[in-house]
């Protein structure tokens, strides 16, 4: 069996993808992600895909970064989003956002811009109903500090 050149090249960014998702840096800023949330809410949270926080992975200034919301849920009195949370730890200002939901009259989705002071994992919470936590984080790499 002979390798050509497009199988090395496919080989190798399959690896490249591999380290970057099973890194121990994105298991060590999930860790850092919950130790925070634990510190700032006294309560522990869970990764869920329930949440998705959608923003670019690279930006050119930090002053405005765009940043979309949304979270499954029927939104009824029984299973509603309470609020939602997000947290900039490089930041001078941690908590840059916080959302509250009504059951029944609001969808549970947010689109905004926030700053960032320099690349980071940015987190956000959801508190449900039932008082469980559910976070997502992502990493978002700004150009410029937009917190001076």
């Amino acid at each position: 069996m002979s390798l050509t050149r497009r199988d090395v090249l496919i080989a190798g960014s399959a690896g490249v993808v591999g380290v970057a998702l099973f890194s121990p840096r994105s298991a060590r800023a999930n860790d850092e992600a919950l130790d925070l949330v634990k510190q700032l809410t006294g309560r522990t949270a869970t990764r869920s895909d329930r949440l998705r926080l959608i923003m670019p992975a690279e930006f050119p200034t930090g002053y405005t970064v765009p940043m979309s919301l949304d979270i499954d849920s029927p939104m009824t009195e029984a299973d509603h989003v309470r609020q939602i949370r997000v947290f900039a730890p490089q930041n001078p200002i941690i908590e840059v956002a916080s959302f509250q939901f009504v059951p029944q009259r609001s969808l549970p989705r947010v689109s905004t811009r926030i700053r960032l002071a320099k690349p980071q994992h940015v987190v956000a919470v959801a508190e449900m109903s039932d008082g469980v936590l559910l976070m997502t984080t992502t990493w978002v790499r700004v150009a410029t500090d937009g917190c001076a």
